[in-house]
């Protein structure tokens, strides 16, 4: 098989000349610049194995530098074992950026091909099953290598990297490790790192039973060099585990603070005492480094006076998630502290109750917000991008330009934004004002027609479309380049959390959330740019005409989370689901988590108008699932690769329909990945730890993630 350019054209498999262009507009009349750039938004795999098999001016396009020099293949579903050795054979020379992370479906004997590729620079192999021994013979292979991602699962041993492996890694720079067993991987073999990012993934007990300890990483080889390092960044799942083998990593850095060090990002679900040489880091990295992000654990943080001794140069990113700051705190020691935070694209407040208030000693979590304290914050900060003020009441008082909308408003650079619902309900409730009834804001009325509850309606235009009073409707208005938009109630919690049983029983919503419907969803539909929707806790939605706004005029809507909207006893707003599902033909990947929700063959039929859709995940407690309608819909909708159905069915029925999906499926999809369980199951944890981390990161489990991460944390 041919491996360049010059010679793919020989007397037996030549592609065909292109024929005469009679049209001007014929897609090969345009100029090689423009060709190049459609080209560049096709799979490698079929641009270099069917593409360039079309006609010679694409046979030589297809092998241009500015295409095979980086090779993307995460989420690349149909890129089979066949196809991705066809692959490296065709073009792996001239490869120098590649990445395979999440492509889970290969084997550890068709990754290994990568050592044929020795022009990388920079690969990406998380999520790729590798052997300590086959990982030494990729890395062996490629000298050139500066950036690496890996995962270190249970039976590495680092004594099994060879001589040249290891000259490999002590000339890489950047290195992102995802940890599933405790180890410090190959970290102490990188002698020159600048960027390290370590998840940790390790569960507090093997399938065995058998619990696990970071004793067991006394005596591995060597300490990890932390010298020349300049980005520091941990991510811990739950578990104690995890934090046990976080502090051995840290244990190094309170030693010897690296002096280049501008980014120390620690993200730990729960609490994470502080220790002693936790403290010592800390006080030396106020005395010797200026950072440009932070993210440090809330117990590190509540009650210190950290905050006004850091030092920052131009900082870009700082995230103080469920830290007891105060909006006085926050004043004080972030933005009157004399630093210049016009730099700061990524602000992380999620689940910092008070922190639009003065103080936190007298305050209760519903009160109103300070409206100076947020005007400060967006005077202070005006090129902010991502901004997250989920899971918090922030409630605005009334007066002229004192809501939090209209405050927000000011940043229009905004790219991704995650609010509560309470946050943008246009007035608090008055004790002299009888409430609305629900039915009464959410269906659209015609003169003298009756309001029928549960009855889609047009969603525009009408009293249920987009509504310019709406401070919530002028604050999308000024945020018009919106790519992520997340509300989600203050008391939200999904009923699958991480590495625990699911949970029963949910908290009310607040009480301000219940002047949001459907009118306030249609004002989204204005956000012609928007990829990805998050929606939770929302109860008065009814019919759900909004959702059908975002349908018809969201046209760029790649990803959707719907979760727990309208009435808990019964869904309503099928109907207005089924109508929206039906333009959303870019649609990727839904994830619907909703109690007593019915899969029923009306609404896998509307889910099969979502022609893009890969990923699906259903989450309902008590709900069911018509088995025939969901192999129907696989059958129709060829591209899904991960179907995850958690409902109230038994565990024959899930088990019968799991193995009918494989069965049918499995061939022809090398990615598949189904998961059919009952939702309050007591298995239920043994079974999640299987998917795919890909999918349980980004699709199976909800978080908000709103400045989750700083912006081009990982290329």
């Amino acid at each position: 098989m041919a491996s360049s350019g010059e010679d793919t054209c020989d007397d037996s498999d030549a592609p065909p000349a292109a024929a005469p262009v009679a049209d001007s507009t014929h897609l090969l009349g345009f100029s090689d610049e423009i060709l190049l750039h459609i080209l560049s938004h096709v799979p490698s795999t079929d641009l270099v194995l069917n593409v360039r098999r079309t006609c010679r001016k694409l046979a030589a396009l297809c092998l241009d530098k500015s295409l095979t020099h980086t090779v993307l293949l995460q989420k690349d579903y149909e890129a089979s074992e066949d196809k991705v050795k066809r692959l490296v054979k065709e073009i792996g020379r001239d490869v120098q950026q590649l990445s395979m992370a999440g492509c889970y479906w290969l084997s550890g004997a068709t990754v290994e091909h990568v050592a044929r590729c020795r022009g990388l620079v920079r690969v990406n192999l998380s999520g790729c099953p590798l052997t300590s021994l086959r990982l030494s013979k990729v890395l062996s292979a490629l000298p050139h290598l500066r950036s690496l991602a890996i995962d270190v699962s249970p039976g590495f041993d680092a004594s099994q990297l060879s001589g040249e492996c290891k000259a490999t890694l002590s000339r890489v720079r950047e290195l992102k490790q995802t940890l599933y067993t405790p180890s410090y991987g190959v970290v102490p073999c990188c002698t020159s790192l600048e960027k390290l990012l370590l998840y940790f993934e390790i569960l507090d007990r093997t399938r065995e039973g058998a619990v696990l300890s970071g004793q067991l990483m006394v005596g591995q080889s060597n300490v990890p060099h932390y010298q020349h390092l300049r980005v520091f960044y941990a991510r811990l799942a739950p578990g104690y585990i995890n934090q046990e083998v976080v502090r051995l990593y840290l244990a190094v850095l309170s030693d010897r603070t690296p002096e280049n060090l501008h980014a120390f990002l620690i993200s730990v679900p729960g609490s994470f005492a502080e220790s002693g040489a936790t403290r010592n880091l800390l006080e030396s990295m106020a005395r010797n480094v200026a950072l440009d992000a932070l993210q440090l654990p809330k117990s590190w943080l509540n009650g210190s006076a950290l905050l006004q001794h850091l030092k920052f140069s131009s900082p870009f990113y700082f995230s103080f998630s469920r830290c007891a700051l105060s909006g006085g705190h926050l004043l004080q020691r972030v933005i009157d502290g004399g630093r210049d935070l016009r730099s700061l694209a990524g602000l992380n407040l999620s689940g910092c109750a008070h922190c639009l208030a003065p103080d936190c000693l007298l305050r209760k979590a519903e009160d109103d917000i300070d409206p100076a304290i947020l005007e400060a914050l967006v005077a202070a900060c005006p090129n902010l991008r991502h901004l997250n003020l989920s899971a918090a009441h922030h409630h605005s008082p009334e007066g002229p330009g004192q809501h939090l909308c209209q405050l927000l408003a000011r940043l229009p650079r905004l790219r991704s934004l995650s609010l509560p619902v309470c946050a943008v309900a246009d007035s608090p409730p008055r004790a002299d004002r009888a409430p609305v009834p629900p039915a009464m804001r959410a269906v659209p009325r015609g003169f003298g027609k009756k309001v029928r509850i549960g009855v889609p309606s047009v969603p525009f235009p009408g009293p249920a479309g987009p509504q310019p009073s709406s401070v919530f409707w002028s604050l999308l208005k000024n945020v018009p380049f919106l790519d992520r938009l997340e509300l989600i109630g203050s008391n939200f919690s999904s009923a699958m959390p991480r590495n625990e049983p699911a949970i029963r029983n949910s908290l009310p919503p607040c009480s301000r959330a219940q002047s949001v419907g459907d009118a306030e969803v249609a004002a989204i539909g204005q956000l012609a740019f928007l990829r990805h929707l998050t929606l939770a806790q929302l109860p008065s939605i009814l019919t759900g005409s909004g959702l059908v706004s975002i349908g018809l005029q969201c046209q760029q809507l790649q990803s959707l989370s719907l979760a727990h909207l309208g009435l808990m006893g019964k869904v309503v707003y099928m109907s207005g689901l089924s109508d929206m599902l039906k333009h959303c033909k870019r649609l990727k990947d839904l994830r619907l988590e909703q109690p007593y929700f019915s899969a029923n063959a009306q609404f896998f039929q509307a889910l099969s108008q979502c022609s893009a859709l890969q990923r699906l995940c259903l989450v309902s407690r008590s709900g069911t699932l018509q088995p025939e309608a969901v192999l129907a819909f696989m059958a129709r909708c060829l591209r899904v690769v991960v179907c995850h159905l958690f409902t109230g069915e038994s565990l024959s029925t899930c088990r019968s329909l799991q193995q009918a999906l494989l069965r049918s499926f499995q061939a022809e999809r090398p990615a598949l990945n189904v998961v059919v369980f009952p939702l309050l199951h007591e298995g239920l944890t043994d079974v999640i730890r299987d998917v795919p981390m890909v999918h349980l990161d980004e699709v199976t489990l909800f978080k908000s993630r709103v400045a989750e991460e700083p912006p081009n944390l990982w290329w």
